[in-house]
């Protein structure tokens, strides 16, 4: 049952964390990403580092490869976000978005990268 649960924690983050890229791409378009960051004095380039990170990495963990070390390189975009959140108070529901959720989400992803892939992954050789 444990090795499901990890699976379950997996999948979840790997989900919301493809969801959050695939928003960037297709919602707020990349340039829109791309002068966001730059208005937050952010180099652009790092919209594009972003998007690679949450896209990409939300299909690795969706696919248990790499797990620990994808769920690791994840955590500092998410201590980035809750950087930018900072100023804007605890609740996520705050004007702005505040800093409780990526905090969370980084959190959970170092669980995971300690718990590694647990069940159903592409390859047992890549977890």
């Amino acid at each position: 049952m444990q090795a499901y649960a990890i699976t379950l924690l997996r999948l979840s983050l790997g989900v919301m964390t493809l969801a959050h890229g695939l928003l960037k791409v297709f919602v707020f378009t990349i340039p829109g990403t791309v002068g966001y960051f730059e208005s937050i004095g952010f180099p652009g380039v790092l919209a594009y580092l972003t998007i690679l990170a949450e896209v990409g990495g939300g299909l690795a963990l969706l696919l248990g490869v790499y797990t620990r070390w994808v769920s690791l390189a994840l955590v500092p975009v998410l201590l980035g976000a809750a950087f930018v959140h900072l100023g804007n108070g605890w609740m996520f529901s705050n004007a702005g978005g505040g800093w409780e959720f990526p905090v969370f989400w980084a959190l959970a992803l170092l669980v995971q990268a300690g718990l590694g892939s647990g069940a159903l992954t592409v390859s047992r050789r890549f977890a």
